[in-house]
């Protein structure tokens, strides 16, 4: 099976990703119980005055936007699935993942349709083209542990993204025997075409290039997650972010991100708004939108529906830009 190299254009040096990492959570958690109203108009003031906006996205954020993995949109689209090999194993699109498949014609099977349905075929999310419009005019860098390749299709340049979970449209050796990723797209798409019974033809199953082995999905879910050169220019280029932007107003976007990878997100988060009085923080989240109470006015936690949360914030932040261009006419007056 022929397989597309992914062009990378600068060589890169290994950046040490432990560095951007911390385990610490903050000892004083607190859900505000300021109304949600005032909460948006806090959270669109501090976007509106910050100087640039780090934003962090988790699984939530792609779940608000409609690319939920469990449910009727799991059970519509992997019926066959759930048939062949039982729905106390197939249960969410995420833990199917794991189920032990008997061959690589059945692995790729599954996971061709779960790039397909979640990577390759849906166009920008209207709510991750909200995120773009909230911070298009100001500088900005994402950091996200999903794997959907939505900030790209929503506008977001590739130089402002470090996606630090791997992506679904690529492939690598499953034991990583060298630092290069694989374009995935066109082989999911032709798996898509040709599967039969949840299995993909043999002659469809990838093997890796150079030692000949399986292939796997660029994901991080094991000791064997390819870090390839432009996973650590991303990596370069958020550090260079962070030491650019370290003595501005800066406001880190958290949106949708929970306890389950915390220590990439949400927990270096606070600690660089802890460490920065500049800094404040803006977490939204459906269900865990706690804060650090000591953080004051320089957090805003928003425990709501994040689509709903993003929209009434967009709308906040144009109404309030209306009113000072406004002010400035009569000003000029």
């Amino acid at each position: 099976m022929a397989i597309q190299i992914l062009s990378r254009e600068k060589k890169s040096k290994k950046v040490d990703f432990s560095q951007f990492l911390n385990g610490v959570p903050a000892r004083d958690y607190v859900f505000q119980s300021a109304p949600y109203e005032q909460q948006i108009r806090e959270a669109a003031q501090l976007l509106e005055r910050a100087d640039a906006v780090l934003i962090g996205a988790g699984a939530g954020l792609s779940t608000a936007a409609g690319l939920n993995y469990g449910g009727k949109r799991f059970t519509d689209n992997f019926r066959e699935f759930i048939e062949k090999y039982g729905s106390a194993y197939m249960t969410d699109m995420y833990s199917a993942g794991f189920y032990p498949f008997p061959s690589e014609e059945a692995k790729w099977g599954y996971w061709s349709k779960h790039a397909w349905l979640n990577r390759v075929e849906p166009s920008a999310m209207p709510l991750y083209q909200t995120v773009y419009e909230l911070v298009k005019e100001k500088p900005h860098f994402v950091l996200t542990t999903n794997v959907d390749h939505q900030f790209w299709k929503a506008g977001f340049a590739d130089e402002n993204i470090f996606a630090t979970q791997g992506d679904y449209g690529e492939i690598q050796c499953a034991r990583g025997c060298h630092d290069k990723v694989y374009d995935g797209t066109g082989l999911f798409h032709r798996m898509n075409l040709a599967r039969k019974d949840c299995l993909v033809p043999t002659e469809l199953v990838p093997r890796c290039p150079v030692c000949g082995g399986k292939m796997a999905m660029h994901l991080r879910c094991d000791q064997y997650f390819v870090e390839d050169e432009h996973w650590n220019e991303a990596a370069a280029r958020y550090g260079a972010f962070l030491k650019e932007h370290k003595t501005d107003k800066v406001v880190p976007l958290e949106l949708g991100v929970g306890f389950n990878t915390p220590t990439i997100i949400r927990f270096p988060f606070e600690q660089m708004v802890r460490e920065n009085r500049d800094w404040a923080l803006i977490r939204l989240n459906l269900d865990e939108a706690v804060v650090p109470e000591s953080f004051g006015s320089r957090a805003v936690g928003i425990n709501d529906d994040i689509a709903r949360s993003l929209e009434d914030i967009r709308r906040e932040a144009g109404a309030e830009n209306l009113s000072i261009e406004k002010a400035g006419e009569k000003d000029e007056e």
